[in-house]
């Protein structure tokens, strides 16, 4: 399933709208990775989306 662990992000749904307004089904994939991060000396294999990697370098919890 197409889920971050962290941030809960998921797939988005909608419409593909073409130029003569022709509305098709559409999924959005969230950008996921699997990273290791290490917690209280364990390290944890978690998928996580680009953003919420963004964040954590940022914070400086991920180098």
């Amino acid at each position: 399933m197409q889920k971050c662990d962290l941030t809960g992000k998921g797939k988005q749904f909608g419409n593909n709208v073409s130029f003569s307004q022709r509305h098709t089904k559409k999924v959005w994939k969230p950008n996921l990775q699997s990273k290791t991060i290490e917690v209280d000396g364990k390290k944890i294999k978690l998928k996580v989306s680009t953003q919420a990697i963004r964040t954590l370098r940022k914070k400086g919890i991920i180098a």
